[in-house]
């Protein structure tokens, strides 16, 4: 199948494909080179990339705090 891409870079996708994929008006998919061509597919819905980390201990608010806290700490010392 070929399809022309229009003046701002866009690609139709065929609603056969849409329909088949899943894709929906407002869904996002990811592109990706693959050697000389890309790879579009749909993107992971967002709560599973939000989740992705809650069945760990990684805590990531407090590793922001303790980041910011150290920033904080070390720009005081630099003005003193």
């Amino acid at each position: 199948m070929t399809y022309k891409v229009g003046p701002k870079g866009q690609v139709v996708l065929p609603k056969a494909l849409r329909d088949e994929l899943g894709i929906r008006p407002g869904d996002e998919v990811e592109v990706e080179r693959r050697g000389d061509g890309l790879l579009v597919q749909r993107a992971a819905p967002r709560s599973r990339v939000y989740g992705a980390l809650a069945d760990t201990d990684v805590d990531l608010l407090a590793d922001l705090r303790a980041e910011r806290q150290a920033e904080t700490e070390r720009d005081a010392r630099r003005r003193a």
